[in-house]
């Protein structure tokens, strides 16, 4: 899982970083909005945590720009010194899926972060998944375009999935293969050919191209790839 902590708190920061990779994460980290949200935009994370007090652009706009401007429903926990009613309600309705006030232990962010995981993971979030007429149903695995059911290999539901999640951005060749092998990458040409698998399926049967592939950059999923 991939984790992206924008605090600009250098000791918080440090501290959050070393246990969640402790516990098994891939973290990256940002000090301030305008690097957390080019972040958050340009890469696929499985969960934000976002604190509210940043130079460039604070939490509350950073999440709001994300869920509004760039269509991202990435779960994010926001961390903040304040703690009344009305400071939660401004982060909660700005887009924010949870509200940790600081000081924290960061067992309670682990256990935080692992719920809202499971919930966007296996029951009651966001489990479907549409760009323009493909959609991905995340509960039953089924795909299809125009109401015609598209068959898949796990690779390629994944490999869709990620896609699919960042669409219409474009997703790096590595991002792509750390989500697909981790850290155990095979040949250089196996990401190609899985690109090429999946293009037969979604898109040679139809008169509209969705998957693009941006030289020198990456892949990405759109309607058109003047989109991007």
């Amino acid at each position: 899982m991939r984790i992206l902590v924008i605090e600009d708190n250098r000791d918080i920061l440090a501290n959050v970083l070393d246990y969640l990779q402790l516990k098994g994460y891939t973290v990256d980290c940002a000090q301030d909005g305008l690097s957390g949200l080019h972040l958050a935009v340009s890469e696929h994370y499985d969960l934000i945590v976002l604190d509210i007090m940043l130079p460039g652009i604070d939490g509350y706009q950073l999440c709001q720009r994300l869920r509004d401007d760039a269509q991202r429903d990435t779960p994010i926990i926001m961390l903040t010194a304040r703690d009344q009613l009305e400071d939660r309600l401004t982060g909660l309705n700005s887009g924010a899926d949870d509200y940790l006030v600081k000081p924290f232990a960061l067992s309670e962010l682990v256990a935080r972060i692992e719920a809202i995981l499971r919930r966007s993971q296996g029951g009651g979030a966001k489990h479907k998944l549409q760009v323009a007429d493909l959609s991905y149903d995340l509960d039953t695995l089924q795909v299809s375009r125009q109401g015609r059911a598209l068959k898949l290999n796990p690779v390629g539901l994944k490999l869709l999935e990620v896609l699919m999640r960042k669409s219409p951005a474009v997703v790096r060749r590595a991002v792509l293969e750390e989500a697909l092998w981790g850290e155990e990458l095979p040949d250089s040409d196996s990401l190609r050919s899985h690109v090429h698998q999946l293009r037969q399926v979604i898109d040679k049967p139809f008169a509209q191209p969705l998957l693009h592939t941006m030289h020198g950059l990456g892949y990405c999923l759109a309607e058109r790839s003047d989109d991007l």
